[in-house]
Parts: C-alpha cells; sequence; structure tokens
C-alpha cells in the first residue's frame, strides 16, 4: 500500500510560520480581549450599585416603667413570643399602695373641710340678718328719739345716744357681712350642694392626687403593649431597681422585616424609589432574597449621630458619606430572619423609578 510522503522541509515551513504568527497574534488578541471584557464589565456595572454596608432590620419596642420600684416579678423570658396585654415585669406594690391610702384619706379630709366651710358659711349668713334686724330696730329708735325731742319729751343726750347705737349697729352689719362674704369666697361660689361639694376645688385638688396614686399602683405591674418577642430580658432581674423611663426589655415586632443599606452619596445620582433590588444574605448566601427601594434616608448617618462631626476645623479632611436606604424584602426568605444580619444589597438602576 502506497502513502503520500510528507517532505520535512515542507513541515518546517508550516510551523515555522504559526511560530511566527502566534506571538504578534496573541499581543494583539489578549489586549482586545481584556478591553472588551472591562466594557462589558463597565457597561453591567454602571447600571447597577451594591453595598456590603446593609443590615436587616426590624420594628422594636421598647419596654419601659412608669414608675420607680424594685422588680418582684419578670414574667418573659429570652426569645418568648408574648401577647398584648401579657405580664412582663412586676414592681413591688406595697409602697404604692400606702401613697393611694394616703390620697384617700387627703380627700376625706377636703371634703370634711368643705363641710365646715358650708357650715361656717351658712352660720354667718344667720349673723347678718341678725345684725341687719339690729339696724332696723336702731333706725326706728332714732326716729322716734327725734320726735320725742321735738316735742320736749326727751332729752337730747338720749336722741344721741340713739344715733350712736344706729351707727354700731350698722357696723356690726359692715363687719358681719364681710365675714358673710369670706365664707362664702371659701366655698369658692360653689354652693352648699353634695355636687358643689364634689366640684370645690380642695376637693377637687384631693380627688386628683388620689387619682395619680392609683394610676402609679396600676402601673407597677408592666404589659405588653404590643405582640412579638421578647429580647433582652437578662437587663431585667428580681430585686433590682428600674427607674421611670429608662428602657428594660425590648420586643420585637411582628414580621415586619426590612433592610437597611447604606449608600455613599456618590452612589444615589440615579436611585430612585421603586427599583428592584436583589439581596444577599451573608447568613444564606446561596439563597439571595429580591427586594425593591423604598426610600433615601432625609440625611447621612452622621447627621443623626449622638456626636456629629464638627468639619469647622482647621484639620478637616473630607470623608465620602453615607445614606441610609430602605430596601423592602419582596420574596420569602428560607427560614425566618433576625434583626442585625449582614447583607449584601444589589440595586438595579434601569427598573422602577
Amino acid at each position: 500500500m502506497m502513502h503520500d510522503r510528507i517532505d520535512p522541509a515542507q513541515l518546517t515551513k508550516r510551523r515555522t510560520l504559526w511560530d511566527r504568527l502566534r506571538t504578534p497574534l496573541l499581543m494583539v488578541a489578549l489586549p482586545l480581549l481584556l478591553i472588551a471584557g472591562g466594557v462589558a464589565l463597565w457597561l453591567l456595572g454602571s447600571n447597577e450599585i451594591s453595598t456590603d454596608n446593609a443590615y436587616v432590620q426590624q420594628d422594636r419596642v421598647s419596654v419601659s416603667s412608669d414608675v420607680n420600684g424594685r422588680v418582684i416579678a419578670v414574667g418573659a423570658t429570652e426569645s418568648q413570643p408574648v401577647k398584648v396585654g401579657d405580664v412582663l415585669i412586676r414592681i413591688d406594690p406595697e409602697p404604692f399602695q400606702i401613697t393611694l391610702a394616703q390620697a384617700e384619706a387627703a380627700l376625706a379630709s377636703a371634703r370634711l373641710q368643705v363641710h365646715q366651710l358650708r357650715d361656717t358659711s351658712g352660720g354667718k349668713g344667720a349673723d347678718v340678718r341678725g345684725k341687719r334686724e339690729a339696724v332696723s330696730f336702731a333706725e326706728i329708735d332714732l326716729e322716734r328719739q327725734k320726735g320725742l325731742l321735738d316735742t320736749g319729751f326727751t332729752t337730747r343726750a338720749r336722741y344721741q345716744q340713739a344715733e350712736h347705737q344706729l351707727a354700731q349697729a350698722r357696723s356690726e352689719l359692715a363687719s358681719a357681712e364681710a365675714e358673710a362674704a369670706k365664707a362664702q369666697s371659701a366655698l369658692a361660689g360653689q354652693g352648699v350642694s353634695a355636687a358643689a361639694i364634689e366640684s370645690h376645688p380642695l376637693v377637687a385638688a384631693a380627688r386628683a392626687a388620689r387619682d395619680r396614686a392609683a394610676l402609679d399602683l396600676r402601673r407597677t405591674t408592666i404589659y405588653a403593649p404590643v405582640a412579638g418577642r421578647a429580647s433582652q430580658t437578662d437587663k431585667v432581674q428580681v430585686g433590682q431597681m428600674i427607674f421611670a423611663g429608662v428602657p428594660t426589655m425590648s420586643l420585637m415586632v411582628g414580621d415586619h422585616m426590612w433592610v437597611e443599606a447604606n449608600f455613599k452619596e456618590t452612589d444615589l445620582e440615579r436611585m430612585r424609589p421603586g427599583q428592584k433590588a436583589r439581596i444577599k444574605l451573608d447568613t444564606y448566601p446561596d439563597n439571595p432574597l429580591d427586594g425593591h427601594v423604598v426610600s433615601i434616608g432625609a440625611g447621612t448617618g452622621s447627621e443623626f449621630s449622638v456626636l456629629p462631626a464638627q468639619n469647622a476645623t482647621g484639620n478637616w479632611v473630607k470623608v465620602v458619606q453615607r445614606v441610609p436606604v430602605r430596601i423592602a424584602i419582596d420574596s420569602k426568605p428560607p427560614q425566618p430572619l433576625l434583626a442585625g444580619l449582614s447583607a449584601k444589597v444589589t440595586v438595579d438602576l434601569r427598573t422602577g423609578g
């Protein structure tokens, strides 16, 4: 069987030609591929912005007491589901019971005082009526003495005595009327009926103090204001003193969760509410979630910090600021989310807006 023979010179010539062209082709093709890849990445990246400075957030209610006192019972444990009205904390009620008893006694004393003022006012009214009768009698006596003096049946001294008695009676009437007015003023114009006594300022003030003491006693039991899961319960221990307005435990409210992504201020030019987002949680990296932009923060994170940065100094250095952007979670996560989980958020600028 005959085979065509390949000339070794031709084979050497072919190989030599490839060797000569391979290097220039690679030098040209490789940069072109890199440039094409860079352009593609730039085109894709220009329509998306992302940040890994993002965390899962959840509505939270801080539970605090309205009164000062010592804890005698804690009704919730860590991560325990609670319903509205469940008992969370009980404070020692004994001091408040004593205060309420004192307020009840003060209210009874105020009512008794108003009753006494009413009786005093009635007695002063009787005095006024008696003094008016005395003035009327003195006026009649003066008129009679004047007639007798004109006919010569009495002396001028007796007439002057009648004038003096009339003046004295009028003075006593004025004094009695002043005392009666003072007694009526003490009643604050409320009259003398039972309803008027209850509306008297002294009684009203004592009743308000009683109601406040009763309210403080009710507040020794702290109930759950919303349904949720108890958190940070170890901050409250039996025997511990708690103070009004100081947060104790917290309640994580419901299943309403979102992601707060802190984007650079330079990334916000084309971002708008409604744009789609992709959420990749560090806890579940293989299960990205769908979401969308809900709102863009009204200020940077540093603007709302406890100690804002003081930029009016000589050693000022410009720092790119971060703006919080709320991302709603549209898809169902594979497992229940926890507040504070880290995430990476990518927003598609070509959508929504």
